[in-house]
């Protein structure tokens, strides 16, 4: 059995495992396997949200349950937390779709919400859909990434092509948190100075 096979096979499920774990690479590589045409777009995006999904509601039941004993380990972090635990105040809902494209929040953010009390009952639809929307972006993001380098790549061996892809998604992901921390850090100075 090939690598082809076995991503056809057990895709769906690998995809769904991984992205409760981790989220960004695993869904990028999805979609890298949806425009080779090993797996289908759309049950890669309902793969990576179902994950995501649960991932994110069982760190956030782990939150309302312990979650301050949880942060108390945490001390050295306690204006990290402070600032977080302010915006869930303010922004609920803006928080809890977008802790999961926040560098650093993609645990820590659904045990900050779960610590604020934040009603199960608005929880749960925007934390659908907020995996539903994050796993369209970094799905799509997967899948033109392999539109627009799949031509190129046709004239490789197919053992280097695999390493090829890889490679790419990783350098992806790299970039985007990378990215994504810059941006965060921009941010927090903006907000010392005002």
């Amino acid at each position: 059995m090939d690598i082809n096979e076995l991503i056809s096979q057990y895709g769906y499920a690998a995809l769904v495992i991984g992205s409760i774990a981790e989220g960004e690479t695993v869904t990028l590589l999805g979609g890298v396997a949806a425009h080779q045409g090993l797996l289908r777009f759309s049950l890669v995006v309902v793969s990576v949200a179902l994950g995501g999904m649960i991932g994110d509601q069982l760190l956030y039941l782990l939150g309302r349950r312990y979650g301050m004993k949880i942060l108390r380990r945490f001390s050295h972090h306690r204006d990290k937390i402070h600032q977080a635990q302010t915006l869930i105040r303010r922004h609920p809902y803006l928080f809890v779709i977008g802790s999961r494209f926040m560098y650093g929040f993609r645990i820590v953010g659904p045990l900050l919400i779960g610590t604020s009390h934040l009603r199960p009952k608005i929880f749960l639809p925007l934390n659908i859909l907020g995996a539903i929307v994050w796993a369209l972006l970094f799905t799509t993001l997967g899948y033109v990434g392999g539109e627009v380098i799949g031509p190129w790549l046709h004239q490789f061996d197919q053992h280097v092509k695999r390493w090829i892809w890889l490679l790419i998604a990783i350098a992806l992901v790299v970039c985007l948190r990378w990215w994504f921390r810059h941006r965060r850090k921009k941010h927090q100075n903006s907000a010392k100075h005002d």
